[in-house]
């Protein structure tokens, strides 16, 4: 958490050679951090998370050359939703249903749109896809029944969606420090829902 704040807060004072290591250590203590819980009975569910973590940390480093580190990102979305469907626990409500179509479909036409007038063609069809599955990916987080994969799955949402504006529709305002906090947040509260899915794991083979 304290370099997540460092590098969120004091990035101006990060020398420029350095700013990509930064930004990828705290990815690599909650890296750290989820291999070194034990939790009963999940294994899978946590080797699928620590892969995820590692594609996204990858995709930090990457994003400078954007659609490499997109296409890393989508990957670590896919372990993401591999790892949820493990903890499939109940359906998503009606409400949630409608709130992630609509959203979806809005910035699907609306991002993809705009890099489409660009000319971008593969561009676009990357927003696209990149869409789709971080959507799915909070479809399936909800079905866990997990407070933390599901919060850590839409603040996700939320962080890539204010990425996508700044980067394609208009600037927005502290840009850096909402998007890496609503995301390094999301990386955080996926990791922690290891112990958490172990837990309530433990509870039903206990009944």
């Amino acid at each position: 958490m304290l370099f997540s704040l460092y590098y969120i807060f004091l990035f101006s004072h990060i020398a420029e050679g350095l700013t990509l290591i930064f930004k990828v250590i705290p990815m690599l203590l909650m890296i750290i951090l989820a291999t070194i819980q034990k939790p009963l009975h999940v294994r899978k569910y946590q080797l699928l998370i620590i892969t995820g973590l590692i594609f996204c940390m990858i995709g930090d480093y990457t994003l400078q050359w954007f659609l490499v580190g997109l296409t890393s990102f989508l990957i670590g979305h896919i372990f993401y939703i591999a790892a949820f469907v493990t903890a499939h626990k109940q359906q998503v409500p009606a409400w949630a249903k409608l709130i992630l179509l609509l959203y979806g479909a809005m910035m699907g036409i609306w991002l993809a749109g705009s890099v489409f007038q660009t000319g971008s063609t593969l561009l676009g069809i990357a927003v696209l896809a990149y869409i789709a599955i971080i959507f799915t990916m909070g479809w399936t987080a909800i079905q866990t029944g997990s407070k933390f994969a599901t919060i850590g799955a839409l603040l996700f949402i939320a962080s890539d969606s204010y990425l996508a504006i700044n980067k394609f529709v208009a600037p927005l305002a502290f840009s850096h420090e909402v998007i890496m906090l609503t995301y390094y947040s999301a990386q955080f509260l996926i990791s922690l829902s290891i112990l958490q899915y172990s837990e309530t794991r433990s509870k039903v083979i206990q009944y």
